[in-house]
């Protein structure tokens, strides 16, 4: 045959040219200002990764944002985080709004800064001087002081950590105590002299426990307790005390501090687990029962690791149907070995890129039983999945391939190859596509996607970056392709959305959040 790129039709000619160059310095499509900030807002962990630094992707995310309007700023940063759950990019967007839009900066504040552990985020963010300041100023310091005249104490005790401490904040902006109980409290937390008598009860009650071990552990955030030795049978107590979300988080600290060794625990914690009224209250979504899994160590019984494993497959009632013919493509290319949140010291996670494109096509198959799956890397790999069993299993045979290089257009030559009927294709990629590199015009991907379109002119085709540097293999701002960054559990919901016409693509998905 003829060589494709020389004689192309005219109509795969018509076709947008790639205009920038990936990590791997492969053609590829560069996203505009909006899509890149939404995309770096709502999935970016400010960590390094595969292809590039923490700093790296805090520059391009201020960069991002001077090229918006504050109003999509502040937009993103409220989107990133009541939908992405996102800690450090909605802080990062908030400090950055105090220098470029203020009013703005106090319409958000609220709705992005709702806990402790947010607030000392913004504040460290403020004080590193990389939003243009160095310290908070006067608006911004009177959006701290409101946070906490506003909390609670429960809110307050909870805004546990260091470098700042909450001790820190209060002594920056110097609170108003609204009461004696909240000056008490102050005074308590800085050092300061304070009425005893003023003191909250678990304040008083942690006090007492300090002077005497033999007392009951007091209610107090379960950070404070773990300050000092704690016996297996202290461990066994909060075991049963601690939220369920804090209870995922910190099996192989009670593993590790003898825990389970206390009879009945095991069974208790494994109950708490996987108790379905627990769950659908907490709502836990799939990827952040994968990463409890692929985090349990060896300590953590089976026991639990199974009520675990139960949690994940109720978690999966809520990753929505699509209808029609469904092909979802994860790459398990060499790269796909990477951590998901990127390398981070004392953050580093055990569940990898390859682990989260197995999660959302076994998520998918679960409740798309007619769904395939073609992973790939220089090219398709054969694998079949049994979309009857358990997620965990699925997903780990196909992280078990991993290897070779990044060919996002392979799954899409494949189809064409025997000419496929398909309405909806999912690649789960980290888009350094640079096997199938062209010389000119546009992306193979491109090339490959435009063949499949002919013969299914309503397919739709949607590219999930898991670890977003701002460029895709398909371009933005067509109604039939949607580039979306990272890998939260707001992605199925985003893609249903998607397939059913509500949302057109990443950016009008956060123009639609209200500031």
């Amino acid at each position: 045959m003829a060589n494709k790129g020389l004689f192309a039709s005219a109509i795969a000619k018509l076709m947008p040219a790639a205009d920038t160059r990936n990590r791997e310095g492969a053609p590829a499509y560069a996203y505009g200002p909006e899509h890149k900030l939404a995309q770096l807002a709502a999935t970016g962990t400010l960590a390094d990764n595969f292809y590039g630094a923490g700093e790296t992707q805090l520059a391009d995310v201020l960069e991002a944002a001077r090229a918006c309007d504050p109003y999509f700023v502040a937009q993103a940063a409220v989107y990133a985080r009541r939908s992405g759950a996102m800690k450090d990019m909605p802080a990062l967007l908030a400090a950055w709004l105090t220098v470029a839009d203020p009013d703005l900066a106090v319409a958000v504040f609220d709705r992005v800064i709702d806990n402790g552990r947010m607030l000392r985020n913004f504040v460290q963010i403020m004080r590193s001087g990389q939003v243009g300041r160095s310290s908070l100023g006067s608006r911004p310091k009177r959006l701290v002081q409101g946070w906490l005249e506003q909390a609670s104490m429960p809110q307050l005790m909870a805004a546990t950590g260091k470098d700042p401490s909450l001790a820190d904040i209060v002594r920056m902006v110097h609170p108003k105590p609204a009461d004696a109980a909240r000056r008490a409290f102050y005074g308590w937390l800085i050092g300061r002299p304070y009425d005893v008598a003023a003191l909250p009860a678990e304040i008083v009650a942690f006090e007492a426990w300090k002077a005497d071990r033999s007392l009951p552990l007091p209610a107090v955030p379960f950070e404070w307790l773990t300050a000092f030795p704690l016996t297996a049978e202290d461990w066994a107590v909060l075991a049963t005390r601690i939220g369920w979300q804090a209870l995922r988080m910190n099996l192989n600290t009670l593993a590790r501090n003898g825990a389970f060794d206390v009879k009945g625990v095991t069974e208790a914690v494994a109950g708490r687990l996987a108790d379905a009224d627990a769950i659908a209250k907490v709502r836990p979504m799939p990827y952040q029962l994968m990463v409890a899994l692929g985090q349990a160590r060896e300590g953590v019984p089976c026991k639990v690791r199974a009520a675990l494993e139960e949690a994940l497959e109720q978690s999966l009632a809520r990753v929505p149907k699509v209808p029609g013919n469904v092909v979802v493509c994860p790459d398990v290319s060499g790269s796909m070995s990477s951590p998901a949140t990127g390398y981070r010291k004392g953050a580093l996670s055990t569940v990898r890129c390859i682990d989260v494109a197995a999660l959302v096509a076994a998520a998918m198959l679960r409740t798309n039983r007619d769904t395939r799956v073609i992973p790939f890397e220089q090219g398709v790999v054969k694998l079949k999945l049994d979309p009857r069993a358990r997620v965990a299993v699925n997903a780990a045979k196909l992280a078990a391939i991993g290897g070779g290089g990044t060919n996002v257009s392979a799954p899409l030559a494949a189809l064409n190859l025997l000419r496929e009927r398909v309405d909806l294709v999912v690649i789960v990629s980290d888009n350094e596509s640079w096997v199938d590199a062209t010389r000119r015009g546009a992306t193979a991907t491109m090339r490959e996607w435009d063949e499949l379109k002919r013969r299914n002119p309503a397919a739709r085709l949607v590219c999930i970056d898991i670890q977003p540097h701002g460029t895709s293999q398909a371009p933005q701002g067509r109604a039939d392709i949607l580039n979306v960054g990272g890998f939260s559990d707001a992605v199925f919901d985003t893609i249903a959305r998607f397939v059913s016409g509500e949302a057109r693509d990443w950016v009008s998905i956060v123009k639609q959040t209200e500031v």
